[in-house]
């Protein structure tokens, strides 16, 4: 297996990248089983919020090009272009599949993270970063410098100057630049790293389910709204919805009596 998947705790799910020899870069078949494991979180309603990490000395060091296999869903008949263009088409899905999660994800970087592993950690809802972690266009070893979104959620992470330097001279981002400028929300010891990836799970799984669902849409949706009352109308969207269920009502009561809620997913 090139993902491994724990379920530390309830309603708390770790993807552990797998294939530490080659430091979690991806091959196609891995690839495939990621995509997988990110479509069975989405449709489990008993899982709150997904931690996604890295076995071994790195978090991903992004595509294997020495070793990467054929894609399964292209035909290798089609000439260059026409196969890679179907090769990216499913790639692509990566960072908006991580992002309609209805879950939070958060990523726990350690170690290196290059190309798609850069990638993933932008399209995750938060970010920390071991003492460890360094953050690596790699992209440019294909001579594109950007893929899998990188020119969309660094900017909006660091601001348009910052992200433009990065992005157009490769120089990596260690764990401590990566905090201030905010690629990630905080850098930790290397050996706590999970611990505090799982203390904010747990702060996160906290909530009422589905407000944290639309919670989650509303950021990501009105990054591209087209005023401040549009963006309030999809929350008020959102409010109206969340306040309907069984769990509003129950994170109430919990909150009167002063106990932890009981969510039931109704």
């Amino acid at each position: 297996m090139t993902i491994t998947v724990t379920d530390p705790e309830p309603g708390i799910r770790v993807l552990t990248l797998d294939a530490p020899e080659r430091l979690n870069a991806f091959d196609f078949a891995m690839y495939e089983a990621f995509f997988e494991e990110l479509r069975k979180i989405r449709h489990n309603a008993d899982i709150r919020v997904a931690i996604v990490t890295g076995a071994g000395r790195g978090f991903c060091a992004g595509h294997f090009s020495g070793g990467a296999g054929q894609p399964s869903w292209v035909d290798p008949a089609l000439g260059r272009i026409p196969y890679n263009a179907r090769t990216m088409t499913v790639l692509s899905e990566m960072p908006v599949l991580m992002r309609q999660l209805p879950q939070p994800i958060i990523a726990a970087v350690n170690g290196a993270a290059a190309g798609v592993g850069y990638s993933m950690v932008l399209a995750a809802d938060i970010a920390i970063a071991g003492k460890s972690a360094k953050f690596v266009n790699a992209f440019h070893n294909a001579g594109t410098g950007h893929e899998l979104g990188l020119s969309y959620t660094l900017p909006r992470a660091v601001g348009s100057q910052k992200a433009a330097e990065i992005l157009l001279t490769r120089r990596p981002v260690l764990a401590d630049e990566a905090e201030r400028i905010g690629l990630v929300l905080k850098t930790v010891p290397d050996e706590t790293l999970m611990d505090e990836a799982l203390t904010l799970a747990r702060a996160i799984a906290a909530n009422h389910p589905m407000g944290i669902w639309f919670t989650k849409q509303s950021m990501h949706l009105n990054q591209g709204a087209s005023s401040l009352a549009a963006a309030i109308e999809l929350e008020n969207r959102g409010i109206h919805l969340s306040q309907a269920t069984g769990d509003f009502q129950e994170m109430k009561d919990a909150m009167k009596d002063k106990r932890p809620p009981v969510f039931r997913n109704q």
